[in-house]
């Protein structure tokens, strides 16, 4: 099941996918909800994040093909960081090129978000604190990370979190297809089963680090073929079982 979030006639409804339509739902799945009878098609929705975090915690390095491709050493426990909720938009939304960047960097990545309050929970029990997983843009101003020597700015810029366009429950993450794609041409073309820390791992050791609540995201790391955006770009991430998250990049 894969529902999203959207506006239709000035409203913002969840729905459920169903074909190129979605079934409108009365509340959402992040409490009690009940579908009803109207339905929308795809095209005439504005699609909207599918959860609004109160803190995106992210992992760096988590893909064994892309430790390769950069020539680094597999890490012992995952590398954390966070971007600002600030930073979220939607599929069909804009990435601002930030003027003080001069490489603006893509990084696809599969997004688990969080059901309900995670603390100290061991891994054979995520599952249950799992509401679903999304597809997700790292967005990285390169230059800037380089410069600083820690992530924070490079991160953090406002549109730098695409997150969506669905939210697919009951989908196994350990082995997905994913890919990124800029003008429609290919750039990342990976499996999930590349992880180096599986989702279970990485919500368990974080929610050993930090309470996560419901709508929180953890973004599970980027596979090789990282590269450059430009403005004027178009951007596509897509995930089996999941859909295409796709943005433009623009001027800032």
């Amino acid at each position: 099941m894969r529902f999203a979030h959207f506006i239709y006639q000035e409203t913002k409804h969840w729905g459920i996918l169903e074909g190129k339509l979605l079934k409108v739902l009365q509340g959402s799945p992040f409490g009690e909800w009940k579908e009803t009878e109207a339905m929308v098609s795809l095209s005439d929705v504005t699609f909207l994040p599918p959860c609004y975090p109160s803190k995106i915690v992210c992992v760096g390095l988590n893909y064994r093909d892309h430790a390769r491709e950069l020539g680094m050493m597999i890490p012992k426990v995952p590398v954390i960081f966070l971007k600002p909720p600030s930073a979220v938009i939607g599929h069909g939304q804009k990435i601002v090129y930030p003027s003080s960047s001069q490489q603006v960097d893509y990084e696809a990545e599969l997004v688990v978000v969080i059901k309900k309050t995670t603390r100290y929970v061991p891994v054979e029990n995520v599952s249950s604190y799992i509401m679903g997983l999304t597809c997700g843009n790292d967005v990285t101003a390169r230059d800037l990370q380089r410069e600083d020597g820690q992530w924070t700015r490079a991160k953090s810029f406002d549109t730098f979190c695409p997150l969506g366009p669905f939210l697919a429950v009951d989908l196994d993450p350990n082995c997905l297809k994913i890919k990124l794609t800029v003008n429609g041409e290919v750039r990342q073309n990976s499996s999930t089963s590349e992880m180096i820390f599986t989702v279970a791992e990485l919500v368990s050791f974080i929610s050993s680090v930090m309470t996560l609540y419901p709508g929180d995201v953890i973004m599970t790391g980027t596979p090789s073929g990282v590269g450059p955006l430009r403005v004027g770009d178009v951007v596509s991430v897509e995930i089996e079982g999941i859909g295409v998250l796709t943005n433009e990049v623009i001027a800032g």
